[in-house]
This record gives C-alpha cells, structure tokens and sequence, in this order.
C-alpha cells in the first residue's frame, strides 16, 4: 500500500533549497580549476564563500536565488590584460600564483607592450644582492623617472632547484638582461628573474665553472668568456632552448675581465691573462688596458688599441654600437668609449677609437694607493650609463681618506656629457650584480 503525502506543496520549499546549494555546482568547478597556480608550491588557501540557503516560504510559489556575476575567468584576455596592466608594479609579484591563466598572460609580450603604450615603463637598474653569510637574496630596483630617481627593495625567493647551491655559487655572479628578464650567472648555476614580477626560476649552468669573468647580451643571447684557467672556450646561451654550447676560442684566458655587448660585438676587456691548468704552475701576465672583440656573426676576433695612458679596465658596458669602459690608474679614475662598429676582423681595429670623457667623480681619498676601487657598470636605454662604485683598503694598507664604502651609484647622462649622483644601494648590497631593464 502505498503512502501519500498529505501535503504535497509542503515538501517544495525544502526541495527548493537543496537545488539552491547544488545549482552553481558546475559553475563553481569551473572558476576552482581556473584558479590553480602553475606552481602548486606557490598555491595560497583562499575561502571560497558559499551563498546562504534560501529560508523557507511559506507560501507555494517557489523563489529561486538571483545568479551570482560571472567569475573573472569568463573574460576574454583582451579584457583582463586591460585589468592586469593597471596593476602597479609592487603589486605584481602575488598575482602568477592566483592562476595559470594570469601567469600566462602576465608573462606574455602583449602585457608588457600594453605597459609600455600606457607610459608604465621606466629605464631602470636592478641589483641583485648576494649575501656572504646566511641570509635571503634580495633585488634593488632603482628608476630613473624624468621627475625624479626612485628605489625600491624588495626580497627574492630562489627556486626550490637552488635551494641546496651554497652562496659562494653566487658571490661572483654576472647579471645580463635580455628583455625584461635578468640571467644571474654564477659558478655552476644560473638564475633567470623576471624584472616585472620578481618570479624566479633556475636554468642551465654554463658547460664550465668560471669566476670573474665576462659576460654580455648580444642579438638576443647571453656570451662568456674568462674566469677560468682550464680552458678558452666562449660560451653562447640560447634562452628559448635553455641550453649552453661553444661558440669560439678567445685569443686569452683571462681572469677578473669585463664584458660588455654593442654593435653585434662582445667584448671582453682588462684582467690578467693566465696559462696552465690546475696540474702546472699558472703564468699570469696582466692585460689590464687590452681589448679582445668577438664580431658575434662571422665568428672573428680582433684586437682593438689599447687604452690610451696604460689604465686598467675596471668596469665595462655598451650602449647602442659604443663601448663605456672606466680605468684605474692607481690615484684617479678616467672614463672612456670606443666605436668600432659591426665590421669584421681589422675594421674593428682601423675604424673605431677612444674618446676620453669626463672621469666620474669620487669622494675625496677614496681612489689612491692602498685602496681598492671595485665598479660595476650598466647601460640605462640609449640615454645613461650607470656605475656602482665600490672601494675598500686593500689588505696589509692603512689609507688614510674616505675610507671603505659600498654601493654608490654614478649616472651619466650620454647626450649632455656629465655625471649626476644617484641615490646609493641599500647597506649589505655588496658585489651587487647589476644590469638594466626596462620596467
């Protein structure tokens, strides 16, 4: 025998209510799976709100809930793009790990180019700071705005893949940047940070360990030569394929050299030039005002003059098709720029020259015997070459003068001929690798 309900209509509210909960069921699954990160690592619990049961009616019409506004996954990209380009840039860092849809776009070439319309982009200098002791690794990135210079510091995560590299990997480490990403080379490990986002992540170490050597971008790929006493070799890194391979036998095998890319030419200048392997007793002769230039298309060397005045090359960088070098000469710095142009072998010996241009200005005391003067050099767009000054008393010397200091930022501005100061790196940003970018 079967059973009736003697009120059918009074069991509708509550069916009504179980349909609400399970309405968006689809809707909801879908806005969860487009917010998972690209890296689960990364991924941050966030409450999903859960709309309130609908209370009961009394009465027999039935009341259904008002549908929730899309999620921000069922946008078109153009439109989210739209949204992710007015996101300052401090704000960026958290916004790869909401989902891979906006670690995609966020990485795409059409985020930054809607950046650069909008006026969003500046010629800037990053640092990275590699610390001695303990300690996480951090950036500095320093604006120049046309009202004025802004820093910023902020800290950077290393990938889990590096996490176990000592710091020694990185203390004498080369930064390049090839569009808005910067390659951090070190001894036997590379690191690739996006200048935007801060996202980090590791890649392929160079084929030999090297220490103090040089390193430059040049047609979109990362060049090496130096800093070892094992071999010659040039190394060449293709970024798409994430992966090193010989390119050339540099003509010296030089140790504490400069690097520097313009004009579809590496250049590899100052340091001393050793022979032998570890087996032998190491020669060393010093090569300090020597240049040696790889024309990067024909594969050819040659050997550009030397510095006028015997200096020894300290810090090196290009812009457009000139070469920026500052030389020490024991009690005062000089600054000089080279244009040898894109021609092969002895054009770039017979058509280029040194110009010497305005020294950049020290503190008083700073630059002398007994003390040690340490710059790392880089080119701010067309317009400025920068340079982070170091110095410090050598060891076994008391000088006497300004005294040891870190992280003071020259800039020079290319189209008036002069040097301004910057505002200095943060203390313990020393033997910061620096390059610049546009962001």
């Amino acid at each position: 025998m079967q059973h009736r309900d003697p009120d059918p209509l009074r069991r509708a509210p509550e069916a009504t209510v179980m349909a609400a909960n399970s309405y968006h069921s689809r809707s909801m699954s879908w806005f969860v799976k487009s917010c998972i990160p690209a890296d689960p690592d990364r991924h941050i619990s966030v409450p999903v709100p859960v709309p309130a049961p609908v209370a009961a009616s009394s009465t027999t019409s039935l009341c259904f809930p008002a549908q929730p506004p899309p999620p921000i996954s069922a946008l078109p990209d153009d439109l989210i793009l739209e949204c992710l380009v007015r996101v300052p840039r401090v704000s960026l860092p958290p916004l790869p790990a909401v989902c891979r849809r906006f670690a995609d776009l966020l990485a795409s070439h059409a985020f930054l180019q809607l950046r650069r319309a909008r006026g969003q982009l500046q010629p800037s200098l990053l640092a990275v700071s590699v610390p001695d002791h303990g300690g996480a690794f951090a950036q500095a990135l320093l604006q120049f705005r046309p009202e004025q210079q802004q820093l910023q510091v902020t800290a950077l995560p290393l990938p889990l893949a590096l996490l176990h590299c000592g710091r020694s990997v990185f203390a004498h480490a080369r930064a390049v940047a090839l569009g808005r990403d910067i390659f951090l080379v070190g001894r036997g490990a590379t690191l690739r940070v996006d200048a935007l986002t801060g996202a980090a992540r590791a890649c392929a170490p160079t084929l030999f360990q090297r220490k103090k050597f040089a390193a430059a971008a040049v047609g979109g790929r990362i060049y090496v030569a130096g800093g070892s006493a094992r071999t010659a070799a040039v190394e060449e890194y293709d970024p798409v394929a994430d992966a090193w391979r010989v390119v050339s036998e540099a003509p010296r095998r030089r140790y504490g050299c400069a690097g520097a890319g313009a004009g579809g030419v590496f250049y590899v200048a100052g340091g001393v030039a050793v022979s032998g392997d570890g087996a032998r007793a190491l020669g060393a002769h010093v090569c300090a005002g020597s240049v040696d230039a790889l024309h990067v298309a024909s594969g050819s060397w040659a050997r550009p003059r030397a510095l006028p005045g015997g200096g020894c090359v300290v810090g090196a960088c290009g812009v457009g098709d000139h070469l920026y070098v500052v030389a020490s000469h024991a009690v005062e710095l000089s600054f000089w720029r080279w244009h040898g142009g894109a021609g092969r072998g002895s054009d770039l010996r017979a058509g280029g020259g040194w110009v010497a241009l305005e020294a950049p200005p020290m503190p008083r005391g700073s630059v002398g015997l007994g003390m040690a003067v340490r710059v790392t050099m880089a080119g701010i767009g067309r317009e400025t070459v920068t340079a982070v000054m170091s110095a410090a008393a050598v060891r076994g010397h008391n000088a006497a003068g300004a005294g040891p200091f870190e992280g003071m930022v020259l800039a020079y501005d290319i189209a008036g001929g002069k040097w301004s100061r910057a505002p200095d790196l943060p203390p313990g940003f020393r033997r910061a690798a620096c390059a610049g970018v546009e962001c």
